[in-house]
């Protein structure tokens, strides 16, 4: 026999109400900025120069892809978006393998060898973040100059793959590692290697992702770095590149703000779309503790 009665009326807390009306106003706030860059990007720089952004949408946008895209900048006509867009791809990805490698090197050494100072060594490295990278630039840039990685992929990436936060973040996992699965590769036979590669990568993969994230978002956003070490055009990326277009105010020349504009549009999208796929790895990493 069918049920007719009416389904109970949901009622509304106001407490729910007043979330979401906060996590609406909140990303509207987020994504405002982004908008305005877009409107930008579609109108011409004149008029970017005379009103700023407005409510006008122009007919500039697929002109000011092409141009960011494919058109280079300077004297040595490489410096195209692609090329930018590919330095600062090799950057975030270099920066962060070698950040996470380095990291769970050394939380692999200080957690599971007898060490008489391994604590001490720890808390060094930990130290080491009080020490920013405006701190020490001048020393890095020194050592990368005399060994002759200037204007190359290693001078960008190996100086700065130390990581204390990737070290500290893999040294609280493997101390979450129950000391009985350590046992069990002991007595199956498994050497420090083995171990290393056989079970602490795979249990480590949450954590792996999480870092990843966090370090490609670092590294693809650097811009003091890149400017010292990179003078050559070829080797600039986007976040430099985007820099350098808006700086090019040659005589009556307006500088291409609707390309620069759709370069940091562009510039944008990796980052998001990593932390968009991989969120709930992302998530998973830093909270989940089940072995």
């Amino acid at each position: 026999m069918t049920d007719f009665r009416p389904l109970p009326r949901r009622r509304f807390k106001p407490g729910t109400i007043i979330d979401h009306v906060i996590l609406i106003l909140g990303s509207l706030f987020m994504i405002l900025p982004v908008a305005m860059l877009l409107q930008m990007t579609s109108v011409p720089d004149l008029i970017n120069m005379k009103t700023g952004p407005s409510l006008m949408i122009g007919d500039q946008l697929d002109d000011n892809f092409r141009k960011a895209m494919f058109k280079a900048d300077g004297f040595s006509g490489v410096n195209t978006g692609l090329r930018m867009l590919w330095n600062s791809m090799i950057l975030g990805v270099g920066f962060a393998v070698g950040k996470i490698v380095l990291g769970m090197m050394a939380a692999y050494a200080i957690v599971y060898f007898r060490m008489r100072f391994a604590t001490l060594a720890f808390w060094v490295i930990f130290t080491t973040l009080l020490l920013p990278l405006e701190v020490r630039i001048l020393p890095s840039y020194e050592i990368v100059q005399k060994l002759g990685m200037l204007n190359t992929y290693q001078g960008l990436i190996i100086p700065l793959v130390a990581s204390a936060t990737a070290t500290f973040f893999f040294r609280q996992f493997f101390l979450s590692i129950p000391e009985e699965l350590v046992e069990a590769a002991r007595i199956d036979g498994a050497g420090p290697i083995k171990f290393f590669f056989d079970i602490l990568v795979p249990l480590s993969r949450t954590m792996i992702a999480a870092m990843f994230i966090i370090m490609f978002v670092y590294g693809w956003n650097q811009y003091l770095w890149p400017t010292m070490i990179t003078t050559e055009e070829g080797m600039f990326t986007l976040v430099r590149g985007i820099k350098q277009i808006t700086q090019s105010l040659d005589g009556t020349t307006l500088p291409e703000y609707g390309r620069a504009n759709m370069l940091a549009l562009i510039a944008i999208l990796p980052p998001v779309l990593i932390v968009v796929f991989f969120q709930s790895w992302f998530v998973k990493g830093l909270t989940d503790s089940d072995k």
